[in-house]
């Protein structure tokens, strides 16, 4: 049973599917920095200081904090401005990983679209099938 797990756990597919997990998640941390540290504050200055992070709608009278985190301890709250920062975090995720794919897609059909130099044998057969085609 050993030996047959190291053979599955071994496997190209999972081995690339784990790198690709553990790339992904380092990913998303820099795009979240990249979100919370560098275009949110960006937007706050634009719209006059706001932080979107900390907007919510309370649902019970009880809550009377000014920020989230102890909005939450008082009550129920909803985090509208914690879901906007998620989903426009999502929105640039997306975006670059289409910007990654594109590029990817263009060097590949570059790739593709610069037909090898046929081989000796290839121009040898052509020179004979040409000779043919004259007769």
């Amino acid at each position: 049973m050993l030996e047959e797990f190291k053979k599955f756990a071994l496997k190209g597919n999972v081995v690339d599917l784990a790198v690709g997990v553990i790339i992904g998640a380092a990913f998303g941390a820099i795009v979240n920095s990249m979100v919370g540290d560098v275009i949110m504050p960006i937007v706050g200055a634009i719209t006059g200081g706001l932080d979107f992070s900390n907007y919510f709608t309370a649902l019970s009278k009880s809550v009377t904090a000014t920020n989230l985190a102890d909005a939450k301890k008082q009550g129920a709250v909803l985090a509208w401005g914690s879901f906007l920062t998620l989903t426009l975090n999502f929105l640039i995720v997306a975006f670059v990983l289409f910007m990654v794919i594109r590029l990817m897609n263009r060097l590949k059909a570059k790739e593709e679209a610069a037909p090898a130099a046929p081989t000796k044998e290839e121009v040898l057969l052509t020179e004979i099938r040409d000779l043919l085609k004259s007769k």
